[in-house]
C-alpha cells in the first residue's frame, strides 16, 4: 500500500475566551497556519492538491465555507480547492485521515489538513440557534434513545460513575495536566510546533503570542477543590474540563512521489486510521473501543505505543481510556492536555498531532497514538511513526 507522510505540522498557541487571540478573525487564523506548513515544507503553493479544514461551529465568521475562505486569505493560489468538515471535536483529526486516504489512494499527492475555531467570536452552540419550534433532533431519535437531547456533560458524568472516578481523582488528574503543561512550556517543548502570532497587548503595543494562555501557573490542589461542580450531585468541574479556546493548526500530508519530487523531509508516517461509533448517550466513551480496533488493525499492542494523546475533553475520558487499555499514565499527554492547554474544537485534531509528532521526535520515540471523543458517540484514532 502507498504511504502517507507528515512533512510539516504547526499550531497557534491557545488563546483564552476573550483573551489574547480574540482580535483574530478565525479565517485569518486558519490562513496563517496554512501558510506556515507550506513554508515549513518548502513546497510551491500550486503543488497543494486540496485543503481540508475542520470547524465545528460553522456560523457567523465561520460560516459560508470557512475552509475555502482560509485558502483565499492565505498565500495559496486561488486555484487550490478546499472543503470544510465537521466531525465535532475530531474534525481536524478526520481532516488528517481524509488527507492521508487521498494520498494513499494515489488521487492526490499533497493535501493540507487544518482546523480553525474562534470560540470567542463564534461561541460554541451558536450554529444550533434556530427559529422557535425547530429542533435538530426529530422525535424518531428522541424516542429511540429515550432522551430530550444529547449532553456531553451528562455523558462525562456517566463515564465517571461507570468507572468509579471520584471528585478527588478527577481533580488530581486535572492538576497534573497543568503541571505537565507548565514543565513543557518552561522547557521549550512547544517552541517547534507553535507559530508566533502578532497581537496588540493591553498597553496597545504590538507583541507576539507564543505561549498557551490557559495554563494555570498557580494551580494547586486547594484551587482545584474550590471550583464548583458543573452538575449538582456530580463530580466534574470546569477545572476538570477542557478550556474554551481560540486557535488554529495545520498538518501537511504528502505522498512518497511528492517527497521525492520536492525533496521534502518527512517527520512522521501514517500507520493506521480508524473511526468508529457507539452509544450516543454516554457519547464520550468511544475512544476506548476505537483504540482496541485501531491497535488490532495495526498489529500492535498498547505496550508498543510510546506516547498517547487522548483529548482531555473531560478528565473521565482519558482516565477511563487508561484503565480500559491498562495503559501507562506516564505516556499520556506528556506535555499536558486540553484541561490546561485548551480545546479549540475543530482545530484540536491537527493541534494534538503537531504536539504528538514533535514530542515523539524530541524524545527519540517511535509510535504515537492520538484519539478523540466526539459528539454523537464517534471517535477517531490515528497511529503514526515518527521519522
Amino acid at each position: 500500500m502507498a504511504e502517507a507522510y507528515i512533512v510539516a505540522a504547526v499550531r497557534t498557541a491557545g488563546g483564552r475566551r476573550r483573551g489574547r487571540l480574540s482580535g483574530w478573525h478565525p479565517v485569518d487564523l486558519g490562513a496563517k497556519v496554512i501558510d506556515a506548513v507550506v513554508a515549513r515544507a518548502g513546497v510551491p503553493g500550486e503543488a497543494v492538491d486540496d485543503v481540508i479544514v475542520g470547524c465545528v461551529t460553522q456560523a457567523g465568521e465561520q460560516s459560508l465555507h470557512v475552509g475555502r475562505h482560509c485558502v483565499l486569505a492565505s498565500g495559496l493560489p486561488q486555484s487550490v480547492p478546499a472543503v470544510t468538515i465537521d466531525r465535532q471535536c475530531g474534525s481536524s483529526q478526520q481532516a488528517i485521515q481524509f488527507a492521508a486516504q487521498a494520498v494513499m489512494s494515489g488521487t492526490q499527492d499533497i493535501v493540507i489538513a487544518a482546523g480553525t475555531e474562534s470560540m470567542t467570536r463564534v461561541p460554541m452552540g451558536s450554529a444550533a440557534l434556530s427559529p422557535e419550534g425547530s429542533d435538530p433532533l426529530p422525535a424518531s431519535i428522541k424516542e429511540r434513545f429515550g432522551i430530550e437531547g444529547f449532553s456531553q456533560f451528562g455523558g462525562a458524568e456517566m463515564i465517571a460513575k461507570k468507572w468509579g472516578f471520584t471528585r478527588d481523582m478527577l481533580d488530581a488528574f486535572g492538576l497534573e495536566s497543568h503541571m505537565r503543561a507548565q514543565r513543557a512550556t518552561k522547557a521549550g517543548a512547544f517552541d517547534a510546533e507553535i507559530l508566533p502570532l502578532e497581537i496588540i497587548g493591553a498597553d496597545g503595543a504590538s507583541e507576539m503570542h507564543v505561549m498557551d494562555e490557559g495554563i494555570r501557573w498557580d494551580a494547586s490542589p486547594e484551587g482545584m477543590a474550590a471550583v464548583k461542580l458543573l452538575v449538582e450531585g456530580g463530580v466534574i468541574t470546569a477545572a476538570t474540563s477542557s478550556q474554551i479556546t481560540d486557535g488554529a493548526s495545520a498538518v501537511m500530508i504528502a505522498s512518497e512521489k511528492a517527497v521525492k519530487d520536492y525533496g521534502l523531509t518527512p517527520i512522521a508516517r501514517i500507520v493506521n486510521m480508524t473511526v468508529t461509533a457507539g452509544d450516543p448517550v454516554i457519547m464520550l466513551e468511544e475512544p476506548l473501543f476505537a483504540t482496541d480496533k485501531a491497535l488490532a488493525r495495526a498489529g500492535l499492542k498498547i505496550g508498543d505505543i510510546d506516547l498517547y494523546e487522548v483529548n482531555e475533553a473531560f478528565a473521565p475520558v482519558p482516565m477511563a481510556w487508561l484503565k480500559h487499555l491498562d495503559a501507562d499514565p506516564a505516556k499520556l499527554n506528556v506535555n499536558g492536555g486540553a484541561i490546561a492547554l485548551g480545546h479549540p474544537l475543530g482545530a484540536s485534531g491537527t493541534k494534538l498531532m503537531a504536539t504528538l509528532v514533535y514530542a515523539l521526535r524530541a524524545q527519540g520515540k517511535k509510535y504515537g497514538l492520538q484519539t478523540m471523543c466526539e459528539g454523537g458517540g464517534v471517535a477517531n484514532v490515528t497511529i503514526v511513526e515518527a521519522l
